[in-house]
């Protein structure tokens, strides 16, 4: 009996024929589009970003972290840091920030692994509050009140916005592909291994800790470049903004209503959120009462999520990450996924 393994789908073919000129558009936008586009559009790569690293932290490796605002807040103090007190060029700051979150992150993960479960949980949002406050009571920083950004001052207003937008855009599409890259290799079937049975992973020679330590890096490596680029885009930031435990509410909630363990789920679930808060944010409390609600409803009908719902009906993958073994037409049977 013969066979194949596809690692392509009829959507993904579609998908990458579409990508690459809403891409090619994009890049152009600071050209024609407004100001407040840039601005928004940045918010939203930012804020997908964000969800995509907790999807991959906790969708694929089980690893569920309230505590992730900790790396964002650093990644934007580290963009201030170096720009303002050590002179580097702020745009060159943002790599270097997913670089300094990610180097804290390693005797973070010392602390925070030790824990299991809720308490682990809870203990990553601790530690998020333990670097605020140590943020907050730095004076050179700004104290609690915060500071603005001195080293743009140099350069033109529409000069900082394009390369920001640029900067998000590019960051958005590495974190998505990367993300996408790492689940098709070996590594992201330990991972995926590691989030349905961590007993049962070790068992067949995976590194368990080593690949959980690996994948809390990456993760907050991207938070740490999305806060840099969240504030060099607003240019001010304070520690109870940057270390904010809404931004991971409002990640969980991008990720549940699209779909946990998929790549198309955040990215559905932040054109959902940023839908309702541009409709939305106008009534004020009405507008948190509506994406409470929403959250519960989706939660409740599609357990997996929209996105992975429609996955599960029909079948419909952007970004197959399964190996699918087809049998030959003599076999008579259909593919199957794994």
């Amino acid at each position: 009996m013969s066979f194949s393994v596809e690692r392509a789908t009829r959507a993904s073919r579609i998908g990458a024929g579409l990508t690459i000129p809403a891409l090619a558009a994009l890049v152009t936008l600071p050209w024609w589009g407004e100001s407040s586009w840039m601005r928004t559009f940045v918010e939203f790569a930012c804020l997908l970003t964000l969800a995509q690293m907790w999807n991959l932290l906790a969708g694929y490796g089980g690893v569920v972290s309230i505590g992730q605002q900790a790396f964002l807040g650093l990644g934007a103090y580290a963009l201030f840091v170096l720009a303002d007190h050590a002179g580097v060029n702020p745009f060159l700051c943002v790599p270097l920030a997913g670089l300094i979150a990610a180097l804290i992150a390693v005797p973070t993960s010392k602390v925070v692994f030790r824990l299991r479960g809720g308490y682990f949980a809870v203990g990553t949002w601790v530690v998020a509050e333990v670097y605020r406050l140590l943020i907050a009571n730095a004076s050179f920083l700004g104290g609690g009140s915060g500071k603005s950004l001195a080293a743009v001052r140099p350069f033109s207003k529409a000069l900082r916005e394009s390369v920001t937008f640029w900067m998000a855009l590019a960051t958005v599409v590495l974190a998505i592909a990367l993300t996408y890259l790492l689940l098709r290799s070996r590594y992201g079937l330990a991972l995926t291994a590691i989030r349905d049975s961590e007993r049962a992973a070790a068992s067949q020679g995976i590194d368990v800790d080593k690949t959980k330590l690996w994948v809390y890096l990456a993760s907050a490596a991207g938070c740490g470049v999305a806060g840099a680029l969240y504030y060099l885009n607003t240019v001010r930031v304070s520690p109870d903004a940057a270390f904010n435990i809404g931004w991971t509410a409002y990640v969980i909630f991008i990720v549940v209503i699209g779909g946990i363990g998929t790549i198309e789920g955040p990215i559905l679930g932040t054109l959902i959120f940023f839908l309702l808060r541009e409709t939305l944010a106008d009534y004020g409390s009405v507008y948190l009462i509506v994406l409470g609600a929403v959250a519960v409803l989706v939660m409740v009908r599609f357990p997996r999520g929209l996105w992975g719902y429609v996955q599960q009906r029909f079948d419909l993958r952007f970004f197959p990450v399964q190996r699918r073994v087809r049998l030959d037409a003599a076999a008579g049977a259909a593919p199957h996924s794994r």
